[in-house]
């Protein structure tokens, strides 16, 4: 995860992650006839498609830059959202209330010591190459997480408990357990075609960004992608839950939000989703406008600000940076005493968010923890001072905090050049800071990757997009997501490696029942938010908009009251419904309209695809 790009996460953010994407193409080009590249592993023969027609092409504003195509690089909110497109799942999440629903696997079940489980795979469906999708793709998928550590890299967590993966038929896949894990009915993993990625050599160098079309299973197909500039995704009109009604999808990538804003006002894209939300001013400017809808839902992200503890690998060899004072607690937590989360929501969210507390957003009440009183870091600058001066970090006669070098404090704080939230916050805390002596440089870049995956910063703004199972973002802090060595790839979101949130993450993972689950998962965000690396300020809303002369329905997630972009799952794009359309619905399983839209997804961002490790936040990962 890197910062703002979020599963965490994030990333996802994401999760939330949110790095920078560029200006693509207009809807009008992205929707030309697409020829395909040259026969490769991923792109078995070459394909023509036909233009689409223009009031069948839905085009999506976005602010966040792909880090990768490939579903075992993947974590950023964007990708992986491309992965849920073009890939299906063991395992769904339903739009009403996001529980487990079938996916490609129809049924689960555990034996009695819950240490095997058994999924019937779907019959029936197809890879869009023609070749039948069976058990042995799902098996080989799980068994390449588990023995190639470069294609593990996004997914990784969740096969670390894996035993034994076997396919004894075409219907039937089996996984055996070293000891009991809850999320097996939560496997966030893409299932992918073996007989295409089996051919890939090198998964940490692989992106899967240059032939196209990409065979995939999903409501969509990957049809093409230009640097910088689109990724075109088509619908699959043989997906087993109904084909998308739309018959193709443009994700354009905009660097400068505001003109993103005036993109939609001109017809140029259909939906705007912000970076990743829409800033207050944006959203009221486009309240009333004629045919277009604004979406203002809690949303599933955390925004938060992060402190480096001290970059290092599973090695153990340190790296990066990071000012030495704060690897003390006390240091950590005067920062996070000093920042006013009230007027952060007030004054740069201007109400369209929650003030932050616990790891996890309310909108996952199960989940849902809030520090006690006497535990909380409230708003205190007097006990920030004092805890400053019990670290021994005193003030000059000009009313400067001294290190113990007794040169000046001053902190470097990173900072997404494409996220107004993060420069405003960063003036806040610049102010708020400077009352402590403490100095203040918003380092505000269009790559911020680098720096973070170097460790070289001493806080940055953060955050991820959380799933209905909290174990990815968990699992993001627990000491085996460090990196191998400083050079490797980690899952990683911010270095923490502490035993103490480990034991307890351990033991939520095999926590079957899910009230002792909850109490077990509220038991590691107590832990994190006591350890001070992670100060989630706030939990912004889903503030997105829609032209209804070119969308006549859409489904949010959750139903009653949701976001569109980033869901969990593929229901927002492929339930919509072009204006033209005379259905505004179809059959389906889960109770969502039939019908989305494939197509271009324009995404930018310089080092699109780095074959070094990858980091995400805010809407990083899912």
């Amino acid at each position: 995860m890197s910062p703002h790009d979020q599963q965490g996460v994030e990333q996802p953010a994401q999760r939330r992650p949110w790095s920078p994407v560029r200006r693509l193409v207009a809807a009008g080009t992205a929707a030309m006839a697409l020829t395909a590249g040259l026969a490769t592993p991923l792109a078995p023969k070459t394909q023509t498609a036909e233009a689409a027609p223009a009031d069948k092409v839905l085009t999506v504003a976005v602010a966040q830059s792909v880090d990768s195509l490939s579903p075992f690089l993947a974590v950023r909110l964007v990708s992986t959202s491309l992965l849920r497109l073009t890939y299906e799942y063991l395992t769904d999440y339903a739009p009403e209330d996001a529980r487990p629903i079938p996916g490609l696997a129809t049924s689960w079940k555990p034996s009695t010591d819950k240490l095997t489980w058994t999924y019937t795979i779907r019959s029936g469906t197809k890879w869009s190459d023609g070749q039948q999708v069976t058990a042995e793709d799902a098996a080989w998928t799980f068994d390449k997480l588990m023995t190639d550590e470069a294609a593990a890299t996004a997914n990784g967590s969740f096969v670390t408990n894996f035993r034994k993966v076997s396919a004894p038929s075409p219907t039937k896949l089996v996984i055996e357990l070293k000891k009991p894990q809850a999320t097996m009915a939560a496997l966030d993993v893409p299932i992918v075609p073996k007989h295409i990625w089996e051919k890939v050599k090198d998964y940490s160098k692989f992106n899967n960004d240059k032939n196209f079309p990409v065979v995939g299973d999903g409501p969509f197909v990957l049809a093409d992608y230009k640097a910088d500039s689109y990724v075109r995704l088509r619908a699959n009109k043989n997906f087993w839950r109904g084909a998308p009604k739309f018959d193709e999808l443009v994700f354009k990538y905009y660097k400068d939000q505001d003109a993103a804003v005036a993109a939609l006002r001109k017809g140029e894209v259909s939906f705007v989703a912000g970076s990743p939300s829409l800033t207050p001013a944006q959203a009221a400017s486009l309240e009333g406008e004629k045919n277009i809808r604004v979406n203002d839902a809690p949303g599933r992200r955390f925004y938060a600000l992060a402190v480096n503890p001290g970059a290092r690998s599973k090695n153990g060899q340190k790296f990066g940076d990071g000012d030495p004072s704060l690897l003390d607690e006390r240091v950590r937590h005067a920062l996070f005493s000093a920042v006013d989360r009230k007027t952060i929501v007030d004054k740069v969210f201007q109400g369209h968010a929650v003030q932050g507390q616990g790891y996890i957003p309310p909108r996952f009440s199960s989940y849902f923890w809030k520090p006690a009183a006497g535990q909380e870091l409230a708003y205190d600058p007097a006990k920030a001072a004092r805890l400053l001066d019990q670290a021994g970090y005193r003030t000059d006669s000009a009313g400067k905090r001294l290190g113990k070098d007794g040169k000046p404090l001053t902190y470097r704080v990173l900072c997404h050049a494409t996220d107004p939230n993060d420069k405003a916050v960063g003036q806040y805390l610049k102010e708020w800071w400077g009352k402590l002596g403490i100095g203040m440089t918003l380092d505000c870049l269009d790559n911020v990757t680098d720096p973070w995956l170097a460790g070289k910063y001493d806080l940055a703004f953060d955050g991820w997009s959380v799933n209905p199972d909290p174990d990815y973002v968990l699992s993001i802090h627990t000491c085996g997501a460090l990196p191998a060595t400083p050079k490797d790839t980690g899952a990683t979101d911010n270095f923490i490696c502490d035993k103490g949130f480990d034991g307890l993450y351990a033991k939520q993972l095999a926590e079957y029942d899910p009230a002792r689950r909850a109490a077990l998962v509220k038991q590691a965000e107590s832990r994190l938010y006591d350890l001070g690396y992670m100060n989630v300020m706030a939990y912004p809303n889903a503030v997105e908009a829609y032209r209804t002369d070119r969308i006549k329905s859409i489904e949010t997630m959750p139903k009653a009251a949701g976001n569109i972009y980033g869901q969990d799952g593929y229901w927002s794009w492929w339930s919509a419904v072009p204006a033209q359309s005379g259905s505004s619905g179809g059959q389906s399983s889960t109770g969502v309209i039939v019908g989305v839209a494939a197509g271009v997804l324009v995404l930018a961002g310089a080092g699109f695809f780095l074959a070094r490790r990858r980091r995400t936040t805010a809407d990083d990962r899912e």
